[in-house]
C-alpha cells in the first residue's frame, strides 16, 4: 500500500515514538520519504539538542538520519550522515514489526541493537547482555527468537554491504 502523500510536492510529516519496556523512550518529527507498503521511510536531524558521544560515534546536533522501518521485519536501520553530508554509518534497532498509524510510526524496540561504521569494518552487537538478562525470554519466547535472528540478519547483511544498498531492499 503506497503512500502517495509521499510523493506529492510538500513532504508529508509523521511522529516516530520508539518505546521500550512499554514506555515511550523518545518522540520525534520526521520526513516521510517513502511508504511501499513494507518499508516506511523517514528522514529526520538528530532528534536531541546535546552530542550523544557513544564512543564509537558521536551522534550531534545536525546529523541527518535517514530510517527505514518495515511492516514484516524484525529491525530498523538508520543510516547516519554528519552535518557535511559524510555517512557516519549505520545505527540498527532490533524491533518488533513498525506500524504507521495515521501520522504516527510505531516502533517497540526490544534492546538488541548493532552498529556498522561507514567502511563496513566495525561491526559492534550492543547490548546483548542486558538482553540476556531481561525478562523477555521468559515472557515471549518467540519475540526473543525473533529478535536473535534479526541481530544476527543484521550482521550478515552490514558484513556483505547490503545497509549500503537499502534502497533496493524491499
Amino acid at each position: 500500500m503506497s503512500d502517495s502523500s509521499a510523493d506529492s510536492r510538500e513532504p508529508r510529516t509523521v511522529d516516530v515514538a520508539l518505546v521500550y519496556a512499554g514506555r515511550t523512550k523518545i518522540r520525534y518529527t520526521a520526513q516521510l520519504i517513502e511508504d511501499n507498503g513494507a518499508r516506511i521511510t523517514v528522514r529526520t536531524n538528530w532528534a536531541a539538542s546535546h552530542v550523544r558521544d557513544l564512543g564509537f560515534v558521536r551522534f550531534e546536533p545536525g546529523d541527518l538520519f535517514v530510517e527505514h522501518y518495515w511492516r514484516d521485519r524484525w529491525y530498523v536501520v538508520k543510516e547516519v550522515c554528519g552535518s557535511d553530508g559524510a555517512l557516519k554509518g549505520w545505527y540498527c534497532n532490533v524491533t518488533r514489526p513498525s506500524t504507521l498509524d495515521g501520522s504516527e510510526v510505531l516502533v517497540e524496540e526490544l534492546g538488541l541493537n548493532l552498529w556498522v561504521s561507514a567502511d563496513a569494518a566495525t561491526v559492534f552487537r550492543l547490548n546483548e547482555e542486558e538482553f540476556a538478562s531481561s525478562d523477555l525470554r521468559e515472557r515471549d519466547p518467540e519475540a526473543t527468537r525473533m529478535a536473535e535472528s534479526a541481530l544476527d540478519e543484521l550482521e550478515l547483511m552490514a558484513k556483505s554491504g547490503q545497509l549500503a544498498r537499502l534502497d533496493q531492499v524491499p
